[in-house]
């Protein structure tokens, strides 16, 4: 029997968050893969990804690319052009960077699992603009619009998207022109334990990138303003510093902590504060298997995960007003009371089982078998 074939492109490859989790699921799938990228740091990749031959486009031979990949970012299309792919029998990309422009060989099915449309050069454009520093502010509104009519050409080189929610299911029909099938990205809701009720603080939490559109100034100015206790976990050290600058005694700063003090924050938490617009949202369901709910902006991938008035609380007034009063509403709805074991199971449908088989029939639609058979999928869950 022929061994098939199989090529995955990844944008670039220096840490295991969101995007990297779906390529270690993918790479259960066809663990006889390559992966391509543009940059490689196996010190930061799962053992998963580094049994696999990864290959790096001539990004990798630029100055720091590691530290300034997102420099070369109007680079990346011609590096994408440039790898060859003769010989391989299905082609799968991971795009929330570039990486959907490869040119894959006539008779291979590429498959395009999409993560987001590239936020900085459509609907994120003005907010990466506005944060960005001098240099990249004079740069981007001579680059942006090459990259977008890349951006467009390129999707008609793939034979079947795949989006990650409805949100970006949307985005990718407003700015490609093209249809999607949904598939929710796999998250360890196993790894996480409800506590019981008994052992809950009056705490919120927010944990996660310090990142602006995160929206976390919203939440630090509400919070200074209603005097109640917020726990924030994340970083980068930066944006931790500057705004723990601003914040009052009753916001504490604990910045990047180990798995286990996660976990442990996210059962003992009156309810997650989720202020952003995410294309899926990871945090939201990884507290809500830990059995606590979400006060959560009523946009993007927090409308298909958390259940408004069951698992947590959707605002429509992304404001520190608007936040102000969603806090106030949740309070009075009892919903930090709710059976915390009701709430985990919710999110069993964006467990990596599931994420498996709909790829899976994403797979045998166009005539390739996974290594593992969705009755593999089943027991290894088991």
């Amino acid at each position: 029997m022929t061994t098939l074939r199989v090529a995955i492109i990844h944008y670039w490859l220096l840490h295991m968050r969101g995007g990297e989790k779906v390529l270690e699921s993918l790479c259960k799938l066809f663990s006889q893969a390559d992966i391509f990228t543009h940059v490689y740091d196996e010190n930061g990749v799962s053992a998963t990804i580094r049994r696999h031959t990864v290959r790096t486009t001539g990004i990798s031979k630029l100055p720091a690319a590691r530290k300034l990949y997102c420099s070369y970012l109007p680079l990346m299309p011609f590096a994408l052009e440039s790898l060859d792919l003769s010989g391989y029998d299905l082609v799968i990309s991971s795009e929330a960077g570039p990486a959907k422009g490869v040119i894959a060989p006539p008779d291979a099915p590429h498959i395009c699992y999409c993560h987001s449309p590239m936020r900085y050069i459509w609907d994120q454009y003005h907010v990466y603009k506005s944060g960005a520093g001098r240099l990249a502010k004079l740069t981007m509104p001579l680059l942006a619009p090459g990259l977008r009519q890349w951006d467009v050409t390129s999707a008609a080189r793939v034979d079947q998207f795949v989006a990650n929610s409805q949100h970006v299911q949307k985005r990718i029909a407003k700015y490609w022109r093209r249809d999607a099938q949904v598939v929710y990205p796999p998250v360890a809701v196993e790894n996480f334990s409800p506590a019981p009720l008994s052992e809950r603080e009056e705490f919120y939490l927010w944990a996660g990138e310090l990142v602006g559109y995160k929206r976390p100034d919203i939440m630090i100015d509400a919070f200074n303003r209603t005097g109640k206790r917020l726990v924030v976990l994340g970083g980068p050290e930066k944006a931790r510093k500057a705004l723990a600058a601003k914040a009052k005694d009753n916001i504490t700063f604990l910045g990047k902590v180990s798995f286990t003090e996660l976990k442990s924050h996210m059962a003992r938490c009156k309810a997650l504060i989720f202020p952003g617009e995410e294309d899926f949202g990871i945090v939201p369901v990884e507290v809500m298997a830990s059995g606590r709910p979400v006060i959560a902006y009523g946009r993007g991938g927090a409308t298909e995960t958390v259940h408004d008035g069951e698992t947590g609380l959707l605002f429509e007034d992304q404001s520190v007003e608007g936040l102000l009063d969603a806090v106030e509403r949740f309070e009075r709805s009892g919903l930090a009371d709710a059976d915390p074991y009701a709430i985990a199971a919710h999110t069993d449908r964006f467990s990596e089982q599931n994420f498996l088989a709909g790829m899976t029939e994403v797979f045998t639609s166009y005539g390739v078998r996974p290594q593992m058979s969705l009755d593999q999928i089943r027991e290894a869950a088991q």
